[in-house]
């Protein structure tokens, strides 16, 4: 059931769209198509739609009319859209924002800052998790942030939107609740009729040279290492003579050359990758929820987080899609 409520979160009305389609986890937006017979002036700006108990909804941005189809078609981001829409900075003077704290409380003190609270409500149940000066990345996105932090921890992000009764305002609740690691118990294999693809890479490079600022002999440049467990050593090198593979990294305009550099390594160093095409699975998951497969041919396994989660509706017939980490299709 698709309702509709103002900006101020009361409830308007039912909607019946012809169509509805909610991207959780890369666009993160919404398009809802509606019979232009059918429409009426209060699916408008800033107004909301949703499906109570869910995360699929969030803020009519756009309308386009198509008077060959007859159709008006509303969107606008989703929940995480908005917040992919908002940037955490640090205080002034200081490089890094930094909090302490109980997770839920963290999210709530974040909501605050930025002063979307009215909307957006963190769960007051005590995870009895913490993080103790959890360092963000600087400027990022408020929902980056929040998921990079909660995955920290072994948690994910859970976004409801809560329908409240006798005509009072609704609001989203975000909440943070421990990620399922669902490859321990479901594995997805050539059996279940998913389609996956596995690449393994073992001739990747293993000694990155970066150079950063300056000319010279008073250039920057720092050497990256992989080690045999995959770890990367800013002075140890592990393969050497034949098995070593070298490459530069140029950078003159970084802050962090040596993270930068770490993040183009990883990149580049030897790793498996697997790509599952979940368009439908026979449970539900959430962003966030890890699921695995393994390839009976070569014996190879992995295991990967889901990063989007499509919901359609057309017809009475719902649909729901799901993107693995790495799958770009």
């Amino acid at each position: 059931m698709v309702i509709l409520a103002n900006q101020g979160g009361a409830e308007l009305r039912t909607l019946s769209p012809k169509k509805i389609d909610v991207d959780l986890g890369d666009s993160r937006d919404f398009q809802a198509v509606f019979a232009a017979a059918d429409w009426q002036d209060d699916l408008t700006y800033q107004n909301r739609i949703f499906i109570p108990g869910t995360e699929y909804g969030g803020i009519i941005g756009g309308i386009e009319t198509d008077t060959e189809e007859e159709t008006v078609t509303v969107s606008g981001y989703t929940w995480r859209g908005v917040l992919q829409n908002k940037v955490i900075s640090p205080a002034a003077g200081q490089s890094y924002k930094v909090v302490s704290g109980e997770l839920n409380a963290v999210v709530g003190a974040l909501l605050l800052e930025q002063g979307i609270s009215g909307l957006f409500v963190a769960s007051n149940e005590n995870t009895e998790v913490s993080v103790t000066n959890y360092q963000f990345d600087r400027y990022c996105t408020l929902l980056a942030g929040v998921e990079k932090m909660l995955k920290s921890k072994g948690y994910r992000l859970e976004v409801v939107y809560v329908q409240q009764e006798q005509g009072a305002s609704g609001y989203v609740r975000l909440s943070a609740v421990p990620a399922v690691d669902y490859s321990e118990t479901i594995e997805y294999s050539q059996d279940s009729e998913l389609h996956f693809t596995f690449t393994q890479t073992r001739n990747g490079v293993n000694h990155l040279v970066c150079l950063g600022k300056g000319e010279l002999a008073e250039r920057e440049v720092i050497h990256l290492y992989v080690q045999g467990d995959g770890s990367i050593s800013t002075t140890t090198p592990y393969y050497t003579g034949l098995a070593e593979i070298a490459q530069t990294y140029e950078n003159t305009s970084t802050e962090d050359l040596q993270e930068d550099g770490t993040q183009k390594l990883q990149e580049l160093m030897s790793r498996q990758t697997f790509k599952m095409s979940v368009d439908s699975l026979d449970f539900e998951v959430e962003i966030g929820d890890i699921i695995g497969g393994r390839d009976y041919i070569t014996g190879m396994a992995m295991k990967k987080p889901i990063v989007n989660k499509i919901y359609t509706e057309e017809n009475g017939t719902v649909k729901i899609a799901y993107k693995v980490e790495g799958d770009e299709q």
